[in-house]
């Protein structure tokens, strides 16, 4: 049978199943996750009491291991809607799920246990049956700070002393139960401001770790990184060790070589040293009669090729004109040699 061409087939009937074949490439591509063979994974959703601080993102794991991811978190009437993909992996029409505790800064993860004989339908949702959320510790100590700073505890500890006042005359083991609960509030009364104060640090402890979560996480992945840089050059940090215990070796063995030949040479600079020392005196002795010398032969010399000097006595004293004045100590020698 031979097909009509497209220019002699009807115009409208050709548009209207070109246009259901462009919607069906737009659905196809608006919801390829969803497709096989194409998108994330195959996507499941359950109902919980409460959210628990789970979002969108964090991990879904099967025993452990991480399988998939939280693609959504909604409120559906009094339950809470999650939605979520895992990828090659089977869960059964009896799987649990539950949100457990990442870390201690309040991260959290969907757990789920695979059970069941047959596959989990995707489109039917778990039941609130098979999911269980966390008791958030955080909640818990805000709502036993709130509730201690309402009681009256001088009051509880009367009652409980009224109670073992009227459980006197009975059996020993009432009794002492009435007694242990009387202690027990006395208790609480006297440390009412300590447990109060305990429970307000923890609060504010809590709210710190929460705020500085994103400075841990960068703590955390900046030492990551660190570790990682000192295990990429650890061959040139070991290089640098070997090196320099090599070094080491090789300056030892230069010391013990030469140590023939250092030695005499440090003993008679020894033996110098002591002869100096001995004869300190004299030599301050010599250097202070040096420099004196020293500055005459500059003081003679400092004219240039010219001898500046002065000389004594050498003229007699009836030679020297009258009004030459007479220079004690400089007179020339007597007749004779005396």
């Amino acid at each position: 049978m031979r097909m009509k061409p497209v220019g002699e087939r009807d115009p409208v009937a050709v548009g209207i199943a070109g246009l259901l074949v462009l919607a069906l490439v737009g659905l196809g591509a608006y919801r390829a996750d969803s497709l096989p063979f194409i998108g994330g994974g195959t996507a499941y959703s359950a109902d919980f009491t409460e959210s628990a601080g789970l979002a969108d993102g964090d991990e879904v794991r099967i025993a452990g291991v991480k399988a998939g991811e939280v693609t959504g978190v909604s409120l559906d009437g009094n339950k809470v809607k999650v939605d979520f993909t895992v990828e090659d992996a089977w869960i059964g029409d009896s799987s649990t799920v539950g949100i457990a505790i990442k870390t201690l800064l309040g991260d959290k993860y969907l757990a789920v246990d695979p059970l069941g004989d047959a596959p989990q339908d995707p489109d039917s949702r778990i039941t609130v049956s098979r999911t269980t959320a966390p008791y958030d510790v955080t909640q818990a100590f805000d709502g036993l700070g709130e509730t201690i700073g309402e009681i009256d505890t001088a009051q509880l500890a009367r009652s409980f002393e009224t109670i073992s006042a009227t459980f006197k005359d009975s059996p020993p083991d009432v009794r002492g139960a009435a007694e242990g609960l009387s202690a027990l509030s006395r208790t609480v009364s006297e440390r009412d401001a300590q447990l109060v104060r305990l429970l307000k640090g923890s609060k504010q402890l809590t709210r710190t770790l929460a705020d500085k979560k994103s400075s841990f996480e960068t703590l955390l992945k900046d030492g990551n990184l660190l570790l990682a840089e000192i295990q990429a050059r650890r061959d040139s940090i070991h290089l640098l060790l070997t090196g320099t215990r090599d070094l080491g070796t090789q300056l030892t063995g230069v010391v013990e070589d030469n140590n023939k030949q250092l030695k005499p040479t440090l003993d008679s600079l020894g033996r110098v040293t002591a002869v100096l020392v001995k004869n300190r005196r004299s030599l301050d002795k010599v250097l202070s009669l040096t420099g004196s010398y020293n500055r005459l032969i500059g003081n003679t010399l400092g004219s240039g090729r010219w001898f500046d000097n002065y000389v004594c006595g050498v003229v007699p004293r009836n030679y020297l004109p009258p009004q030459e004045p007479e220079v004690p100590g400089c007179m020339p020698p007597k007749q004779g040699g005396r």
